[in-house]
């Protein structure tokens, strides 16, 4: 890409290894350089975290341009001197956001001709701090040139919050499908990872926070078991759940049956060897493990929140069930345990559903024209990238 193509400045907070909008935001630079675009991912990180590491090694995987800013937490008064001292050495025509300390920060660089646009992932996770940190989102992206939203109910909400329509656009979330495509049989992933052949593999992939309710899962494999199923549940991520989730599966004698992998940089072979998914979340935007999941063939069962329920149609790409409830995720489990058949062809429509409408070459050629339209003309002009849903 010649150095004369606008910059992009991706920019998050990034704690540990990372969540689903890190995995977004290190897959764009290499897809954006078809596009005419450059990209560099700035993770504003505490340099103390041994952790970062791991999201430095998934950006070489990817060829993703990473730029370090040192943040030692909201006592760090250096770290917006530290952003724009980066804005002054490369140069962004882009400033793109991606939480809420992205975009309030972004409204304080000073660089002449920037343009700011923001991704918003969701508003889920909820301690006593994050109401504040939701409120300085909010009213950040009312002030942003473009604002893209992973999923219809935020594109909705952002509408109720005062975002103009014309500065406002739906772009969900996407996989590679190069990358996520099948290369190996359920029994040849089992067998590689050490999984046993005679018994349904359930799966979680994502982070072990309260509003994913893995607990739920957890409760529904037990009340199979009560059935007489005899399945097994691998849970791959970590966060602050995981000790209070590893206490229930000692109280309900599950100790056999549930395997915590903590964080998988590739999980690539699990979900190949799973015989379903289950996603348990009360809250989300639009995940990327479902996304993944089903790219790789993988029948799914999710709770009917926010931006699932424009992914999976009920049924036809996937088993959807009522948020908050164990006997329901027990019930869509089972229904596909039973049923294998259904299961397959679950999978293969849910394959389908990502190649025509979730593919991230797609995501970032919409991306492409959104960032066209906003350094041409500005914010209110120019072609649609997109239609509103």
């Amino acid at each position: 890409m010649a150095s004369s193509s606008p910059l992009v400045f991706h920019v998050r907070v990034v704690t540990g290894t990372g969540g689903g909008p890190d995995k977004t935001i290190l897959s764009s630079p290499r897809f954006l350089d078809r596009e005419g675009y450059r990209a560099v991912c700035v993770f504003m990180r505490d340099p103390s975290d041994p952790l970062f590491a791991e999201v430095e090694s998934r950006a070489r995987s990817l060829q993703a341009p990473v730029l370090a800013i040192d943040d030692r937490g909201a006592l760090d008064g250096k770290v917006v001197a530290r952003l724009r001292a980066a804005c002054e050495r490369h140069r962004p025509a882009l400033w793109h956001g991606h939480d809420y300390k992205s975009n309030f920060f972004g409204l304080r660089m000073k660089r002449p001709g920037m343009r700011r646009v923001t991704t918003v992932h969701g508003w889920v996770k909820r301690t006593w701090k994050t109401p504040l940190y939701y409120w300085i989102d909010r009213w950040s992206i009312r002030r942003y040139d473009q604002v893209i939203c992973v999923s219809t109910d935020l594109f909705q909400r952002c509408l109720r919050l005062g975002v103009p329509e014309d500065r406002c656009w739906y772009v969900p979330n996407a996989v590679d499908t190069d990358e996520y495509a099948r290369a190996l049989s359920r029994e040849e992933a089992k067998s590689r990872l050490g999984a046993p052949l005679d018994r349904p593999l359930i799966g979680m992939v994502g982070r072990l926070s309260r509003e994913k309710r893995c607990d739920l899962v957890i409760r529904a494999l037990e009340l199979l078991g009560r059935d007489g199923v005899d399945a097994e549940l691998w849970i791959a991520g970590d966060g602050d759940e995981r000790a209070a989730l590893e206490r229930l599966v000692a109280r309900l004698g599950l100790g056999d049956r549930v395997r915590f992998l903590g964080y998988v940089a590739d999980p690539s072979q699990l979900y190949q060897a799973l015989d379903l998914l289950v996603m348990s979340s009360v809250r989300e935007g639009l995940p990327n493990s479902l996304l993944e999941a089903m790219a790789f063939e993988v029948p799914v069962v999710a709770t009917d929140v926010a931006g699932i329920p424009g992914l999976i149609v009920d049924g036809e790409s996937g088993l959807l069930v009522e948020a908050a409830s164990a006997a329901a995720l027990r019930r869509g489990v089972g229904r596909l345990l039973e049923n294998p058949e259904l299961g397959a062809r679950l999978g293969r429509a849910g394959r389908r559903t990502i190649v025509e409408s979730f593919s991230f070459a797609e995501r970032m050629s919409r991306m492409r024209q959104i960032y066209d339209r906003t350094l041409a003309h500005g914010p209110g002009h120019g072609p649609a990238p997109t239609e509103a849903p």
